[in-house]
């Protein structure tokens, strides 16, 4: 015999309910179309840690960027000078560095510009 209103079917359905939590209207309390909401909410969180990834390395590339031409020098020179300068610091800390220290980053810049030339 089937059991409809069984404990993993409210289990499932708590479950749902749950994380649609702060949602309005029926998309929080109807099942059916909290479910919808709790998946598309889902699918939209996934997506978005990947994209945050891209947008923070656009914005540290852009403040080296700007950085890197107050003292004369392009991105691309600069981090080709670097790579032959065997400096191994990654793009978010020369972002902090740039932001934070402009006279440790002029050193920086000094090394890359150095590098580059020989």
């Amino acid at each position: 015999m089937r059991v409809p209103g069984g404990v993993k079917h409210g289990r499932r359905r708590r479950k749902i309910l749950k994380l649609s939590k702060g949602f309005t209207g029926k998309r929080r309390s109807c099942y059916r179309i909290a479910k919808q909401s709790v998946f598309k909410a889902l699918r939209h969180m996934y997506v978005s840690r990947k994209l945050h990834k891209r947008v923070m390395r656009r914005l540290w590339m852009t403040r080296i960027g700007a950085s890197t031409r107050s003292h004369g020098v392009s991105y691309s020179a600069f981090m080709g000078g670097l790579r032959r300068a065997k400096v191994k610091l990654n793009r978010k800390m020369l972002a902090d560095i740039a932001f934070r220290d402009p006279d440790g980053f002029a050193q920086v810049v000094a090394l890359a510009k150095k590098s580059r030339r020989s």
